[in-house]
């Protein structure tokens, strides 16, 4: 689907306080009107829905400064407000035309109230349409757990992004593990991802991703980095760093920071571009950006995509990525699966495939923060559309698939957590589409991390004021 340049826009003010205004660049002719009845339907898939999305979820992002009444709606269509460039259609559109639109607009402003926020389930049980569940406390007082790995002897290891790693027992003690790298825990930054080697019953093996930082004449820069280490009790020894990401970045965000082992054993590491869109995603002499794939060692499989390729960086296995914050192996296919932050709107679902573009920003369906186009084009030739993309942007996170017979009414569900709504985002997925979703825990707060743990329960991981790690236990009848 292409961005549509002319555009109806009905002039609200973004929570960031700027107005959103596009400028139209094409004649409107009453002709081009389509005269049948859904013309409301198509008229705002043609002339307002590059503006205010497909299904009128970037109406969700708005408090409404002219007001969202008939009326107002009304007003706004038929004589514009110049001045703050919506231009007038009332000689595209006669007022039964407008009158229509506005009565479909009105019920598209009433589908996004699933994103409206209510007070918190104090019964900690929450009912959904296909699956109730009640949360088990497993850890509070981690401000912002990010990610989790899960032991052979069920402990769980929890990262806080301020720096520190957390060993939980199956009583629900936790304690601090020692020798955890530096870390630049400033903006997005800090102690991320955590996984197990694949052999870590026989070598004990964890790997951590990080922000590291080095000082400069310039102040402190700071990069993606992975290191490997032995886990020897309650303690993290034998450090080896198998990548760094280059160059290193004056910002502190978008460091990805996503790990996924693929069935041939090789990491995938996601890398976010640092806020540079302009030059890191699509120039392969830079590692932001991208995805990346390495042996357990650090070394570059031979068979990476770009190996050959004079002066890409080696460990590249796609670019054109934004900021990747979630990465799950499909259980059957054994494909990698990816989401990613768009700007405003446009986040994506993705599945990687080697040496692909997946279009930052040379295409996107968002926009930048301060409601300016950032590039006209969703699609072009040589570009991976997304699978999926949402418009409003849900800020998505930790990804997994659900396994296992403890959710069965979940079958070939795909679960994101939601930083920026607050839930977790349940994903029906046939034959690699996105047939259904539906709002899991709303409101339980900003959901980093979802795993499915090899005891075959889902443990979500919530930042502060939660502060807390919880397993999702199903409730029956």
């Amino acid at each position: 689907m292409s961005r549509i340049a002319a555009t109806i826009c009905i002039i609200a003010t973004l929570g960031i306080g700027t107005s959103f205004l596009f400028s139209h660049t094409k004649k409107f002719d009453a002709q081009e009107i389509v005269q049948d009845s859904s013309r409301a339907e198509k008229n705002y898939a043609n002339f307002c829905a590059g503006c205010h999305g497909e299904k009128m979820d970037a109406f969700v992002d708005r408090r409404w400064k002219h007001g969202n009444t008939d009326k107002d709606l009304f007003k706004a269509i038929k004589h514009g407000y110049p001045d703050e460039g919506m231009p007038a259609f009332e000689k595209a559109f006669t007022d039964k035309e407008i009158n229509e639109l506005v009565e479909f607009m009105q019920k598209g402003i009433e589908n996004i109230k699933r994103y409206e926020f209510s007070e918190p389930n104090k019964s900690n049980v929450y009912k959904h349409e296909s699956l109730s569940i009640k949360l088990d406390t497993v850890l509070t007082g981690v401000d912002v757990p990010w990610g989790m790995a899960f032991l052979p002897n069920d402990d769980i290891l929890v990262t806080e992004r301020g720096g520190k790693l957390y060993r939980v027992s199956k009583s629900k003690k936790a304690v601090t593990i020692g020798g955890v790298p530096e870390v630049v825990a400033e903006g997005q930054g800090g102690l991320m991802d955590i996984i197990l080697h694949p052999n870590f019953k026989k070598n004990n093996v964890v790997y951590l991703s990080y922000s590291k930082g080095k000082k400069t004449d310039k102040g402190v820069l700071a990069t993606t980095a992975i290191t490997r280490a032995v886990l020897k009790g309650n303690e993290l020894v034998d450090h080896k760093e198998v990548f760094e990401a280059q160059p290193y970045s004056r910002t502190r965000h978008h460091y990805g920071c996503r790990l996924e082992w693929s069935k041939d054993g090789n990491l995938f590491i996601t890398v976010g571009e640092r806020g540079n869109e302009k030059e890191n995603p699509q120039d392969l002499s830079r590692d932001l950006g991208k995805v990346h794939r390495i042996k357990e060692d650090g070394s570059i499989p031979a068979d990476n995509p770009f190996v050959n390729t004079p002066g890409a960086r080696p460990s590249i296995y796609s670019y054109g990525h934004r900021n990747p914050q979630g990465m799950a192996i499909h259980p059957k296919t054994g494909e990698i699966w990816t989401n990613e932050h768009g700007p405003r709107g446009g986040d994506e679902i993705n599945i990687l495939k080697p040496a692909t573009n997946y279009g930052w920003a040379v295409t996107s369906y968002g926009i930048n923060y301060n409601g300016q186009v950032m590039t006209k084009l969703t699609t072009k030739e040589g570009v991976s559309d997304p699978l999926l993309y949402w418009i409003p942007s849900i800020a998505p996170s930790g990804m997994a698939w659900v396994t296992g017979k403890r959710y069965k009414e979940w079958k070939n569900g795909l679960l994101v957590g939601s930083l920026r709504f607050k839930y977790l985002n349940l994903c029906t997925v046939e034959n690699n589409k996105v047939i259904k979703q539906e709002i899991l825990l709303k409101n339980i707060g900003r959901l980093r991390d979802v795993r499915m743990a090899p005891n075959g329960y889902i443990y979500v991981a919530v930042e502060k004021p939660t502060a807390a790690i919880f397993r999702l236990l199903p409730v029956k009848g």
